[in-house]
Formats: structure tokens, sequence, C-alpha cells
């Protein structure tokens, strides 16, 4: 159930491991800022509060390195001129890396000019190539030509919200180019908290025909909820939207697209917490841990995994 055939891919975004079997590196959780509704935002001309902004992106790093998920930002922007100041300040405050979210195709290819010009390929990640965007093949040339190493697909088909569905959907959008990037990543198209199980398992899907990392906006199902906090208050939406991000790393996700960076003290321990599961669950098929220091389980219960593995030699 955790341990695929099909061999599969791990890309290098900066540093950052994503891909692989299940259980081999941490899914990537990836923070989104500046979206609507944003406290720290003042307007969309690029005026916002720096110093909170720079806190809360501290915070994230922190919680990455303490857990050992690792981590980065995707910068909600309306316009290139304003996706260029969030782009500057994010370069200024941390090192970690970056993609930026804007839903028309030609803003989001004027944005990524900007990154060209900095020459920081290598940290930035393209969010994303989508079934909905006109031109795919002209949209990729364009990336191509800048120089942009990792992409972001979307997968999804409005005719088909199956879990087939998103597989032909990314089929149809591999075929056109989208397969000849450096890093490669698929986002499966979350649209609502019951209909996660669906992305869940394209997930599955996709990872054993492609061998391609998957993963989704989990937050979309969770936060579009918001009935749950008329039922249960902050605090049972806060311990719902923990859970499905939690049980989503387990099921076949190499990443989280996982809501606003102000959620990230929570997150951050439930998606530990649900490596470590799956890390067990994973030795119970494979009777192997990998040998890295970043796995949470490593980083918690080494104690637990000495025990573990002196009870296997001695059998």
């Amino acid at each position: 159930m955790f341990r695929f055939t099909r061999a599969q891919k791990v890309f290098d975004i900066n540093g950052i491991k994503i891909g692989g079997q299940p259980g081999d590196n941490p899914p990537l959780l990836i923070a989104s800022m500046f979206h609507n509704k944003d406290r720290i935002l003042e307007d969309r001309k690029g005026r916002f509060d720096r110093q909170k902004a720079k806190e809360l992106i501290n915070k994230q790093e922190e919680l990455s390195n303490s857990t050992g998920i690792p981590a980065m930002v995707a910068m909600v922007a309306n316009t290139p001129e304003e996706a260029e100041v969030y782009i500057d300040f994010y370069l200024e405050t941390t090192n970690m890396p970056f993609g930026i979210d804007m839903w028309v195709a030609e803003k989001r290819a004027q944005a990524t000019e900007h990154i060209a010009k900095l020459g920081i390929q290598d940290k930035f990640l393209y969010n994303s190539i989508t079934p909905w965007d006109k031109d795919i093949k002209g949209q990729i040339n364009r990336l191509k030509d800048l120089g942009i190493k990792h992409v972001v697909v979307q997968a999804f088909d409005d005719k088909d919200q199956s879990p087939m569905g998103r597989v032909k959907s990314l089929d149809n959008i591999l075929s056109q180019g989208a397969d000849s990037f450096d890093t490669v990543i698929v986002d499966t198209s979350v649209m609502n908290l019951p209909a996660t199980s669906f992305s869940l398992i394209a997930n599955r899907l996709i990872k054993d025909k492609f061998g391609l990392p998957c993963g989704g906006a989990y937050s979309n199902g969770t936060h579009m909820w918001k009935a749950s906090k008329d039922l249960w208050g902050p605090d049972g939406f806060k311990a719902m939207d923990a859970v499905a991000q939690g049980m989503a790393s387990v099921l076949w996700s190499d990443f989280n697209f996982y809501g606003p960076i102000v959620t990230a003290p929570r997150i951050f321990p439930a998606v530990a917490t649900a490596h470590i599961l799956l890390s067990t669950i994973v030795y119970g098929e494979t009777k192997h841990i990998p040998e890295k220091d970043n796995l949470p389980i490593r980083r918690f219960f080494p104690d637990f995994i000495e025990k573990l593995m002196a009870g296997e030699a001695r059998k």
C-alpha cells in the first residue's frame, strides 16, 4: 500500500529533497502570504507590515528546523509589480525557496521575468501550469526561455472530477512539454473537504503511473468549510485543519500547500506527527527506516528506532 514498484523521482529545490517512496523524505510545507484578508496586508500596491511578515517567516523557519519538515512560502499577488515587492522583501529575509501565486497566466509569466533577471531560478517554484491555461505549450516555451527549473503542474478535469480524471488531465499537460523541467511536482486540486479524498487517491495513482511527487492545497478543503467554526468554535476548526493536513501527509503527499503562514505553529507539529506514524507504517511493510537525520521519527524517537532495529537483528 505504501511501496511503489515504479521508481519514484526525487527532485532538489534549493537543497530540499521532494518526492520518493512514502516515508523517504518529509513533505514540503508551503505557506501562503499576502492572500486576501491577510492581516499583514495594507493594500495591493505592495504595502504591508514588514516587521510582522518577517516574524512570521522566521517562525516558519524555526519550526522547519525543529521538526525536520522543509518549508517555503507562496506569495499571492495580483500584479507583477506587486509580486516584485514581495520577492525582493523575501530574499532579504530568508534563504528558503519560494513561489508566486497568481491566477492569470500572463501576469504569472511577467512576474517570472523578474525572477530570471535576478538569476534566482534555483530557489523559485513556478505555481503553476494549469489545465485552464489557454496556451500551455506557449507558456512552457516562455518558462524554458527564462531558465525556470521547478514547476507545479495542476491536475484537474472539470468534466471528470474523479481521481482518474486528474490522471488524464496530467497526462495531457505532460504531453505538451511540461515534463521537460528539472522539477515537476503535481498538485491534484483539492476542491472541498470530502473531495480531498479524490486528490489523495489521485496522488497514489499518479505516483504509481509516473513516479512524480504529488500533493495539494489541503487548506482549500479545510478553510472553505466555514461552518466548522460555527459548529465547534476556533479550537474545533484548528483541530479539523490539523487532522486534515496530517492525514493528507500520510496518504501519498510529497508536499502540502497548507494555507496562511500564521497557522504554522499547529501545522508543523501535526505533519511531523503524521510523518512519524507514516515511518512506522512503512517499516511494517519494508522493515526499513531511511538513514536521514531530518526524518521526524529519527529526530524525536532515536531510542525507539534503536530498539526496533535491535529486535529485528535478533530475529
